[in-house]
C-alpha cells in the first residue's frame, strides 16, 4: 500500500458525523473524558494548542489524554510550516486520532501571531501548512475555519480559500457558519454577532461535493444536527454540548444507530467517581473534574443545589468524595 492510499484510509475511519467543538479552557482532557462516559461515538477535540506551548513549554501536559477518550484529535494553533509539521508528529507519536488546525479563533490575542481566522486572509499560507503536516504525518488533517472575515467575505473567497487547501490535500473541513469580526468584537461576540449563514455553507457543500464538510455554529439540539445531516456530513456542538452534557447520551442511538440504552445521569456521575478518586490521589482537586459536570442535573429538582455542591462547597470540604456522593444522591433514579 502506498502512502497516500494509507493516509486515505485512515482518514476514512475517523467518523466525524458528530462532534464536540475544542473550546479554549472548556474541553481539557477531564472534560473529554467525562463526554465519553456519555457517548462513545462522538469525536472529542482538545483546546486548541498552540505550536510554541507543544515545542517550547511543557508537551506532556498539553498532549495528556486517557485511552478511554479515543476518537480524539488534537487541534493546533500555529502558522509556520515547519513547527506544525513538527507538532502534527508529536500528535501522531502521542497516539491521536486527528490532528486539526484552527483557522476560526477571532481572539486579538491569537491574530497577532497569525493564528485562527485571520489566516483565512493567506490561504496559500495555510495550504502551505496543511501540506507539510500531511507529508509527515499518516493520521488525518483537518481544518476548522470560518465562512469569512471582515474584508474578505465573499464566496468567491471562501471558495478559493476552501481550494487552495483542498489542493494540498485537505479532505475534511468543518465550517463555523459565521464570519468573524477580527476588529471590535470579542471572542464571545464573534460566536453570537455575525449572523449564522447555514445557506452559504449548504452552498459550499454543493460546489465541493467530494469534501467532507462538517456544521459548526448554532446547533442546540438533536433534531437540528439530524436536519443539518440531511445536508452536511457531519455536525459539530459547542457551548450547547458544554453547558447541556447529557444532551451527548442520546447521541449514539439517535445519531449512529446505537441500540443499547443509553447511560443514566446517575450512572455517568457513578461512572467519573473512580477517575476522580484517581485524579485525587495524584494530588489534583475535585473541582477539576466537576466543573465540567455541572450542567449534568440542568431541568431538574435540586439543580441549583447540585450545582452549589460541586462548584462552591467543593472549595470548603475536606472529604470531597463524599460531598460527591451527595451530589450524586441528587439525581439517583435519573
Amino acid at each position: 500500500m502506498n502512502q497516500q492510499s494509507g493516509r486515505a484510509n485512515q482518514a476514512d475511519s475517523v467518523s466525524r458525523r458528530f462532534s464536540v467543538a475544542p473550546m479554549m479552557d472548556w474541553t481539557d482532557h477531564h472534560c473529554r473524558y467525562f463526554h465519553r462516559q456519555l457517548s462513545q461515538r462522538a469525536l472529542l477535540y482538545t483546546e486548541m494548542v498552540t505550536t510554541g506551548a507543544l515545542l517550547n513549554g511543557d508537551a506532556g501536559r498539553w498532549l495528556r489524554y486517557h485511552e478511554a477518550e479515543h476518537p480524539v484529535a488534537l487541534q493546533l494553533g500555529g502558522s509556520v510550516p515547519a513547527e506544525l509539521a513538527a507538532c502534527a508528529r508529536l500528535a501522531e507519536q502521542a497516539g491521536y486520532d486527528e490532528v486539526n488546525l484552527n483557522v476560526g479563533c477571532p481572539s486579538d490575542r491569537v491574530q497577532n501571531n497569525l493564528i485562527g481566522a485571520c489566516l483565512m486572509g493567506h490561504p496559500a499560507l495555510v495550504a502551505d501548512c496543511v501540506k507539510a503536516m500531511r507529508d509527515t504525518v499518516s493520521i488525518p488533517v483537518t481544518v476548522k475555519h470560518r465562512i469569512g472575515i471582515n474584508g474578505r467575505d465573499s464566496y468567491e473567497q471562501l471558495c478559493d480559500f476552501v481550494g487552495q487547501v483542498r489542493d494540498a490535500g485537505c479532505h475534511s473541513f468543518t465550517v463555523h457558519a459565521r464570519i468573524a469580526i477580527l476588529e471590535g468584537l470579542s471572542p464571545k461576540e464573534n460566536r453570537e454577532v455575525p449572523p449564522l449563514r447555514y445557506e452559504v455553507a449548504a452552498r459550499l457543500k454543493g460546489d465541493f461535493p467530494d469534501l467532507e464538510l462538517v456544521l459548526n455554529g448554532g446547533i442546540k439540539t438533536l433534531s437540528d444536527c439530524l436536519a443539518h445531516l440531511a445536508t452536511f456530513d457531519g455536525v459539530m456542538l459547542g457551548r450547547e454540548a458544554y453547558h447541556n452534557p447529557y444532551l451527548l447520551a442520546e447521541v449514539d442511538a439517535a445519531l449512529f444507530g446505537g441500540q443499547g440504552p443509553a447511560i443514566t445521569r446517575y450512572g455517568a456521575l457513578l461512572a467519573m467517581r473512580p477517575y476522580i478518586e484517581a485524579h485525587l490521589r495524584e494530588g489534583g482537586s475535585m473541582h477539576h473534574v466537576t466543573r465540567h459536570m455541572l450542567g449534568l442535573a440542568q431541568g431538574f429538582p435540586g439543580a441549583r443545589k447540585f450545582r452549589q455542591l460541586l462548584s462552591v462547597d467543593v472549595h470548603k470540604t475536606a472529604t470531597p468524595l463524599a460531598l460527591y456522593d451527595q451530589a450524586a444522591a441528587l439525581l439517583h433514579g435519573r
